[in-house]
């Protein structure tokens, strides 16, 4: 009977996981415009998780983290998805939910079930105002506070349904302005320190005018 219920848990396991690569698969299809994203911010993340020190168990969360921090996108309509321009309000609190979506897929994989949390929160800012708890400084996970900053270095530098691409310099000053708003100013700090290893990581620029971002 032990053999049988351990048998039955591994196969609904494996069965969820299942579920979940192709709900990720589901989303790129759906999000095509975003295609590289994921694989770029990973590099990015494990880029500062190594300037930090961080073990490799911990870069090896932090990569997971990346890769599937957006996979509540799927439970979001085309229309506010690909929509060309800033969202409006309503918009804009739909778009939010992303974070819930994706905690409640990832909660139910056995692979992802542990940075499920994580997934929430990973649009939280160092001073607070970031959703969907309004965490600030370190109360904000070390995982999250490494991705928002992969996640808006390489949005800003591509082209989206919503925007065009910024220009170096014109993210250079974003980051800047943002720092110990948006991002943890060390962070920030190790950025510009190690400029030319992210801007060999980010994705090829794309000749565009700059628009409002939807972060």
């Amino acid at each position: 009977d032990h053999n049988l219920y351990k048998n039955k848990m591994l196969k609904e396991t494996s069965s969820k996981s299942a579920l979940v690569r192709t709900l990720m698969n589901a989303l790129e299809a759906k999000d095509y415009l975003t295609e590289g994203h994921a694989e770029r911010m990973t590099e990015n993340a494990i880029k500062l998780g190594e300037h930090l020190k961080l073990e490799t168990h911990t870069i090896d969360q932090i990569t997971l983290l990346t890769k599937f921090h957006d996979i509540g996108k799927v439970g979001i309509p085309d229309d506010i998805l690909k929509k060309p321009g800033a969202l409006d309000e309503k918009e804009w609190k739909i778009m939010k939910t992303h974070t819930t979506i994706g905690q409640r897929i990832s909660s139910v994989s056995a692979e992802l079930k542990p940075i499920s949390d994580l997934i929430l929160l990973h649009h939280e800012k160092w001073d607070g105002t970031g959703y969907p708890r309004n965490l600030k400084g370190d109360k904000i996970h070390i995982y999250g506070r490494i991705t928002a900053l992969a996640d808006v270095f390489d949005a800003l530098g591509s082209c989206r349904c919503y925007k065009e691409a910024w220009e170096d310099e014109e993210i250079f000053e974003f980051f800047k302005e943002q720092k110990g708003k948006h991002f943890e100013p060390k962070l920030i700090d190790i950025f510009f320190d190690n400029l030319d290893a992210f801007l060999k990581i980010r994705a090829c620029k794309i000749n565009c005018v700059n628009t409002p971002v939807n972060l």
